[in-house]
């Protein structure tokens, strides 16, 4: 199997690594796959032992005159995903204060606001193509919201941020991994730019550039590259996760027909729908991990330097815990995933991710009732960060 192939369906090869004695190992992914939930559920609460230096290994290596083209923008610096220990406790921290309750709870009412805005706009047309009108654009709104970005930038910047995922996991050739290199580090430029002037703003931007270079002085060249790295990491994750969720609950509730007229009959199950879209296609497939000493998994003897795939997706799919796994029902028994990580890991804006599927559930089943899927044919992207419909056209 060739990766394009493997990521666009990985599931046969999750079930084949499930039923397999031991852990499996996927040449594609140069990794050996973690596939039953209890295994993945142990690596994540196994950080000494398993370390996330390397989570975001990329698939392609850009040119050297790629790479020229980011040289002298901030950023480079490891990442709250990449780093263990006392430097991920660090990084984590104002990411924690920003993405509180609190502040989830104060940024409502303009994802409310603009989750409206956006229904708005297509309403009378009768169909709407969701990933390009909503799916990508109200998650974009969202983060940049958070970050204090000036709304005017923040199309530019998503692209840019897109630009960053596909040179680092898409192949393409010379020129083009020039061309999203220039991007990328236009975007670093300007994210640099407005953490220096956040730095006295409550916003989340402000958090990061406070709590990575705090005391009183202009930041080091070393603490303005982490700011800058954390904060596009911030605002890649803040929307690409989120944007994938809304492309699954979405699809899986309209592509079985009585799933979607469940909802709008009994939209208490609201809540439920968002935890199985999550369970059943995590928006982030798996990290990998790095084994820090010898030990054994599952019964595979893994060595220092191995490295394995930890998959949250396969997880999502074990018999072993819920009934009927390869099943969409949003009716099912309540069971806790792992598609949001766990453990030190778990991902810090999993409730701001659930809030704006709350909100556009919400709202779909109050305004569009009639909706429908305009073709059964949908193609996934091909990608095991952000798993999502490359496209999903909408009727009403």
């Amino acid at each position: 199997m060739d990766r394009e192939a493997l990521y666009r369906d990985p599931y046969p090869l999750y079930a084949r690594a499930r039923a397999a004695p031991g852990l499996t190992f996927v040449e594609e992914l140069d990794a050996w796959l973690v596939a039953r939930h209890a295994d993945v559920r142990e690596v994540l609460s196994r950080a000494d032992d398993f370390s996330s230096r390397g989570a975001l290994r990329p698939d392609v290596m850009p040119a050297p005159r790629a790479l020229a083209a980011l040289a002298g923008a901030p950023g480079g610096a490891p990442v709250v995903l990449s780093t263990d220990g006392e430097a991920h406790a660090r990084l984590r921290r104002p990411l924690t204060r920003g993405l509180s309750p609190a502040r989830v709870a104060a940024a409502l009412p303009f994802a409310e606001s603009a989750a409206a805005e956006l229904v708005a706009s297509f309403a009378k047309e009768g169909g709407v193509e969701w990933m390009a009108g909503y799916a990508r654009p109200l998650p974009a709104a969202v983060i940049g919201h958070l970050l204090g970005l000036d709304p005017a930038d923040v199309p530019g910047a998503v692209r840019a941020g897109r630009r960053a995922e596909e040179l680092l996991f898409t192949p393409m050739t010379e020129e083009a991994q020039i061309a999203a290199a220039r991007e990328v580090a236009g975007l670093r430029h300007l994210l640099d730019a407005h953490a220096a002037r956040s730095r006295t703003r409550e916003n989340l931007t402000g958090e990061l550039a406070r709590g990575l270079a705090p005391g009183p002085g202009e930041p080091s060249p070393g603490q303005r590259d982490e700011i800058a790295s954390n904060v596009e990491n911030l605002m890649l994750a803040g929307h690409l996760t989120t944007t994938a969720l809304l492309g699954t609950v979405v699809h899986r509730l309209l592509r079985d027909r009585r799933q979607w007229e469940l909802l709008c009959a009994r939209p208490e199950l609201i809540t439920a729908a968002i935890e199985e879209a999550a369970r059943f296609e995590a928006p982030v497939q798996g990290f990998r991990r790095q084994v820090t000493r010898p030990l054994r998994l599952s019964g595979t003897e893994l060595g220092p330097g191995d490295t394995v795939f930890v998959s949250f997706a396969s997880a999502g799919r074990d018999a072993a815990v819920y009934e009927r796994p390869d099943e969409f029902d949003l009716a099912r028994e309540p069971a806790r995933h792992l598609s949001f990580g766990h453990g030190v890991h778990g991902c810090p804006g999993a409730l701001l991710a659930r809030e704006q599927l709350r909100i556009t559930l919400e709202l779909l089943v109050r305004e569009l009732p009639g909706l429908r899927l305009a073709s059964q044919d949908v193609v996934m992207a091909a990608t095991l960060i952000h798993r999502a419909p490359e496209e999903l056209l909408l009727r009403w």
